[in-house]
């Protein structure tokens, strides 16, 4: 089969970087589907080049400007040659422009979701998310297939529109490491603490690492440290709310690191996040046995996080403190390993031709 797919992921460990986990991923979906082609929304400035890797065909639009994103993507969609499937990454902006081509191609669309945009939060979060849920059902209706991440997100498309077709629930695929070595340094730094809460974020409003690092100043007791593992627009001024907390000498901020150098540390993880669209950052570290604590977000009911209410998370952690529980279990999710993860996934894109 000869899959296009749109995507829009330019960042440096994005599906257009040759070595980047999502590329790896992007070419064991290739070699399952046969052919796979990749429209990326790209910037000139990004650097980017067309790459054939055997089955998979990466083509970055190289935009002057974000503004020619999708007229770019269907001049390279019209030199193409006809393909059997369009995928797309979201049913926004990516979403639109993989409609039009699948339109003119006469060709099956299938739509993923991987954000919760029918959450409240997402849409109070800026005017172009507004105007990306009212896109989202007009692209939606024209799908083929869809794929989401979680039972949520099915379940609020299920009560929002009529007329959908079939809904397939993929969770995204978590690389597990049961028994990670603990960094020697980073043990000798928190050795003073008895309990560590690690929150991994990016530094964004919709992550709302405020409201962790409020909580955490409220609900823990002496003996406890937060770290906080992320980079973001928000650092400078959460940084500044630290220093001016009672427990600003237990706050760390760690910056851009991998995960899983803290994972081995964690007592706890606390995810405040507005809306997630699945939450990697709750399914990993309960693989590993870590409890977490999260607000009614992405797959935390499903993955078996401990979920408290925004308004009465500070109960909830030290509730966690007194009582435990101290290990997490990680429950419902579907893949027994990588293989299967991709089997899965292409064989929903294949089913868009079959159910055509």
């Amino acid at each position: 089969m000869k899959v296009l797919q749109i995507g829009a992921d330019r960042s440096k460990r994005g599906i257009l970087v040759p070595g980047s986990a999502a590329y790896l991923r992007q070419k064991a979906y290739a070699v399952e589907l046969g052919t796979l082609e990749i429209i990326g929304f790209s910037l000139r400035s990004d650097g980017f080049f067309m790459r054939e890797d055997r089955c998979l065909r990466t083509l970055p639009t190289n935009s002057r400007s974000k503004l020619f994103f999708g007229l770019d993507a269907i001049r390279i969609a019209r030199r193409l040659p006809r393909t059997e499937v369009i995928s797309v990454q979201d049913p926004f902006e990516t979403g639109l422009v993989a409609w039009w081509i699948a339109r003119m191609w006469k060709v099956p669309l299938h739509v993923q979701i991987h954000t919760d945009f029918l959450s409240p939060e997402y849409a109070q979060h800026s005017i172009t998310n507004r105007i990306r849920v009212f896109l989202a059902g007009f692209i939606l209706r024209r799908a083929s297939r869809i794929r989401v991440v979680s039972e949520r997100i099915k379940a609020s498309l299920v009560r929002t529109y009529t007329g959908l077709p079939e809904i397939t629930v993929l969770p995204i695929f978590a690389e597990f490491k049961a028994a990670e070595t603990p960094d020697p340094k980073l043990v000798t730094r928190f050795e003073p603490f008895e309990k560590v809460v690690l929150v991994v974020a990016r530094l964004e409003p919709e992550k709302d690492v405020e409201l962790a690092i409020k909580v955490f100043a409220a609900a823990s007791p002496e003996n406890s440290c937060l770290v906080i593992v992320g980079d973001g627009s928000q650092r400078e001024y959460l940084e500044k709310l630290a220093r001016t907390c009672a427990a600003r000498d237990r706050i760390f901020f760690e910056g851009q690191q991998e995960a899983s150098l803290y994972y081995p540390l964690a007592d706890v993880v606390m995810v405040t996040s507005r809306y997630e669209g699945y939450g990697l950052v709750i399914v990993e570290p309960l693989a590993r046995g870590i409890p977490v604590i999260s607000t009614d977000v992405g797959v935390a009911r499903e993955a078996g996080a401990i979920v408290g209410h925004r308004d009465e998370l500070d109960f909830t952690l030290n509730n966690w403190f007194k009582n435990g529980p101290t290990e997490g279990k990680l429950i419902m999710y579907p893949y027994k390993d990588f293989n299967d993860y991709v089997a899965a996934y292409c064989a929903d894109i294949m089913a868009c031709a079959v159910t055509r």
